[in-house]
């Protein structure tokens, strides 16, 4: 049997096949050089991409959920049962309570509380998705959300009933702590509204438009409108006001570098009108917020600066404009109708998988402050240093806190003005460590 290669007999083919191999080897340099960094450049757009499509998608899951729920959650067919139950050991500048009962003095070792018992449901069915929770506290009860979604395609989403309102760097603003910033304090981090917000990424940029007829409302507890999970304008004295018809828009745009890192810049605007429900007028605020957050391998520096404004009668209840009424956790207080607030925090986030009973390790330093255009109200500053661990269902924060102006931060003074007038003016110090175990 012979063998026969083809085109071996065909003079003209074998000329053709003998002239493309000498022109691949007389090839011009330059053009070799062309195509291989053409070839260059193409694998580092695609890794751009790549590197975009995670932060992305890193972005959409910390939106979702600060912490995530461990295995032991129940799964219901398309309902997804979980919760938490959290423990607070507090200690620092508190007065001692001189009658033997639990005290967070420094002089009297501080004291060990119930802080949290919560239930999660969320549901998931094709593009139908909803989430609800409901928090228990000592004394008082609320809800923290519960709104219903549609999955308009894989980059949007629509969200009905109380929802987080999209101000800011991300859900929980530049925080990394269990305290949080001062944004937090005056509505503006990881608030809970009532209404509907559209969420949609395309390419780089990522954009949420909402409306909200009201604040997320009052629950069950001693005060008379501040029995709820985030801070809004509340009326504790029946002549003040309320929240209602809130825009919100925020915009931002992701930018990815070749070494690892990566820019998120964004802005967010606010503004609602306030309905009175006494002999003043009804007033109206506006919030607008510059923030950035960059990521260096584990490393991240997010900062944000904010102005806000409340128009308010001084024939409120606080017989003032200068201030206006918020109310969180079953107590009122009081702030500055009209401040700056800039806010920066630096953390890194470490895996620990050589640590048995250690999954991650996050420390972090946090400053904040509250720039009060009165002249005769002193700002409101807040510093924290801590870390927190995490292992499984487990999520423990460790917080060493200072504050000139904070109402959880210790002190002598009364509770209510601290992001008011704040006349104290006193440094305190507070350490808590909050024992997390989600499921």
């Amino acid at each position: 049997m012979s063998t026969t290669v083809p085109g071996a007999g065909n003079p003209g083919l074998s000329l053709l096949k003998a002239t493309l191999t000498l022109l691949i080897f007389i090839a011009p340099a330059p053009l070799l050089a062309a195509s291989e960094q053409a070839l260059k450049e193409r694998i580092e757009q695609l890794e751009a991409e790549l590197q975009s499509a995670r932060q992305q998608l890193q972005a959409v899951k910390e939106e979702k959920e600060k912490l995530v729920k461990a295995d032991s959650a129940i799964q219901l067919g398309k309902l997804k049962v979980g919760g938490a139950i959290r423990a607070n050991y507090t200690v620092g500048d508190y007065p001692a309570s001189g009658s033997g009962a639990a005290s967070r003095a420094w002089e009297e070792d501080g004291n060990f509380t119930l802080d949290t018992f919560r239930v999660n449901l969320d549901y998931a069915n094709g593009p139908y998705v909803a989430k609800l929770e409901y928090r228990w506290y000592d004394g008082y009860n609320f809800l923290h959300t519960a709104w219903l979604g549609y999955n308009i395609d894989e980059q949007s989403q629509v969200q009905v009933g109380v929802n987080r309102v999209p101000f800011g760097p991300g859900a929980y603003g530049v925080s990394q702590s269990w305290l949080f910033d001062q944004h937090y304090y005056l509505g503006l981090s990881d608030d809970m509204d009532l209404g509907i917000k559209y969420s949609s990424a395309r390419g780089d940029w990522r954009w949420d438009l909402a409306y909200y007829v009201a604040d997320e409302g009052q629950y069950s507890g001693s005060s008379r409108n501040s029995a709820r999970y985030s801070y809004d304008v509340v009326d504790e004295s029946g002549e003040g006001y309320e929240e209602r018809n809130q825009l919100n828009l925020r915009g931002i745009y992701h930018l990815t570098g070749g070494d690892k890192s990566s820019t998120d810049l964004g802005f967010s605007l606010q503004y609602g009108e306030l309905k009175s429900s006494g002999p003043q007028s009804d007033g109206d605020h506006y919030a607008a917020s510059l923030h950035m957050v960059n990521n260096w391998n584990n490393l991240k520096l997010a900062s944000q600066i904010t102005r806000y404004e409340y128009d308010v009668d001084a024939a409120q209840g606080l017989g003032t404009d200068r201030l206006v009424q918020y109310g969180a956790y079953d107590f009122p207080s009081t702030a500055a109708a009209k401040a700056w607030v800039p806010a920066v925090s630096l953390s890194y986030t470490h895996a620990t998988p050589s640590i048995d009973w250690l999954d991650s390790v996050v420390p972090y330093v946090e400053y904040s402050s509250v720039i009060k255009d009165e002249g005769d109200f002193n700002d409101s500053e807040l510093f924290i240093i801590g870390v927190a661990l995490a292992r499984n269902g487990w999520y423990i924060y460790n917080d060493l806190a200072f504050s000139n102006g904070n109402e959880f931060i210790g002190g002598d003074t009364a509770f209510g003005d601290r992001l008011g007038a704040n006349a104290d003016n006193g440094w305190n110090t507070r350490f808590n460590i909050n024992f997390g175990y989600y499921f």
